[in-house]
């Protein structure tokens, strides 16, 4: 477990792993999962929240059934790293909402950003107007999602698990 991170037993195991999952099941369901009557275990969650190992709940939608029918990965490269430059692009980033991931990395590209779109079209305009007119963007590689063979929210909660 990471430094600074706080003890988690079994129960609270379960309980991340069964909300990471099912993150509407009532707090009497998850407390019967657990072990545990519902007062201990709603006390068990609100200590995980407040402690930010659970970060927030989310609905995972549906891209397709909003419209949104492909996703493409984005490969960025800056002229500079600076980091005044760094933050002006992680910032003009978050205002884009059909960039939905963002990380920066190490290596030959700087950023690889993970964007939906209505089509190739819609990608295509916004690339254009949105994505290589950034200040201090050098070059965006794209690559078009196929086909998505594994998707799962989250993080394995058991690091004792299979890799």
């Amino acid at each position: 477990m990471a430094s600074g991170s706080p003890a988690l037993d079994d129960i609270d195991r379960l309980i991340l792993s069964t909300l990471q999952d099912e993150g509407r099941i009532t707090n009497v369901e998850l407390a019967r999962r657990a072990g545990l009557t519902a007062p201990p275990c709603l006390r068990r969650v609100r200590s995980l929240e407040e402690s930010g190992v659970i970060d927030s709940y989310h609905a995972k939608l549906e891209p397709r059934a909003l419209g949104y029918g492909i996703t493409v990965f984005a490969m960025v490269s800056l002229k500079s790293q600076a980091e005044e430059d760094l933050r002006n692009f992680e910032s003009h980033i978050a205002s884009l909402p059909l960039v939905r991931e963002c990380h920066m990395l190490n290596g030959e590209i700087d950023f690889i950003l993970k964007i939906v779109a209505r089509d190739l079209q819609h990608f295509q305009d916004f690339l254009t107007s949105h994505l290589t007119t950034i200040p201090n963007v050098e070059s965006v590689k794209t690559s078009l999602t196929i086909r998505t063979a594994k998707s799962l929210p989250g993080v394995p909660v058991d690091l004792d698990e299979e890799d």
